[in-house]
């Protein structure tokens, strides 16, 4: 566990910024939806208190790489690079228009991201393969891969799981941001996962699960010492669809949203 955790105070300090950076981000997503394209706001909602935490352990300076493999919610990595001091401007206002990098799925043109995403499936073995790199080299840090529950679908995320406890990369660290809804619909309609944590357990991971929009036990966990761990970590964070405004919350038609100026500042007038 980092220094700056070490006492009680130290940690509330730290949960105050992520929950200031959290409620700054949400706004800024909502802003995205209100362009001219719009955004996958439920998803990128529901991931954001993920990648705020996940941010802030990066910050660190270890090496540590954050790759969102559910690149569609990048509105919510845009907004959260930007509220963490990754991005040097404010991505809302660009969002989507012709020339800026700020496009519907993240790019390595954008600061802050490294592995291009949005085929899904692909940044889990992007965030393994950056973990086993260090590991190799002799080196610190994390490879934290966020998916979505949906992309749970994807074969390709087993077979980089198998990989990963294979070579014991306990610098691993696979989080899913389980807000049950994708495309079509609900996973469990579509694709159930029942005994998700047994499935990670059975291939070989530490499993935790947590409540993906509780800062301090996200901070928590991606602060834990893991330099002597031999098996990488998989955490089930149970999320909200739309998290934080109440018009969307736990609504599927959030997935992809379009809206006015006028109802974006009502929205964002409701976030807390």
């Amino acid at each position: 566990m980092t220094a700056v955790l070490d006492t009680p105070t130290a940690a509330g300090t730290v949960v105050s910024t992520l929950t200031e950076r959290s409620l700054r981000a949400r706004r800024l997503v909502v802003d995205m939806a209100a362009s001219e394209r719009g955004c996958h706001l439920g998803g990128s909602l529901s991931v954001l208190d993920i990648l705020v935490a996940a941010l802030h352990r990066a910050a660190a300076g270890d090496g540590t790489e954050v790759v969102l493999s559910k690149g569609h919610a990048a509105a919510g990595l845009y907004a959260a690079l930007y509220v963490s001091g990754v991005l040097p401007e404010n991505p809302a206002p660009l969002y989507g228009r012709a020339g800026q990098p700020y496009t519907g799925h993240p790019g390595p043109k954008v600061p802050g991201v490294r592995f291009p995403t949005g085929s899904l499936g692909h940044g889990v073995p992007y965030a393994a393969g950056w973990a086993l790199s260090r590991r190799i080299g002799g080196h610190g840090g994390l490879g934290i891969a966020v998916a979505g529950d949906g992309e749970l679908q994807e074969g390709l995320v087993w077979e980089t799981c198998q990989v990963a406890a294979a070579r014991e990369l306990g610098n691993f660290v696979l989080v899913v941001d389980r807000n049950g809804g994708q495309n079509d619909g609900l996973v469990a309609d579509i694709s159930p996962l029942p005994g998700l944590t047994d499935r990670f357990a059975a291939f070989g991971f530490e499993v935790v699960e947590t409540d993906g929009h509780d800062l301090a036990a996200l901070s928590e966990l991606f602060d834990r010492d893991r330099s002597a761990a031999r098996r990488p970590l998989a955490v089930v964070a149970h999320t909200v669809k739309g998290k934080g405004v109440p018009a969307v919350e736990g609504r599927a038609g959030s997935h992809y949203v379009t809206i006015d100026a006028t109802r974006a500042a009502k929205w964002k007038r409701a976030i807390r």
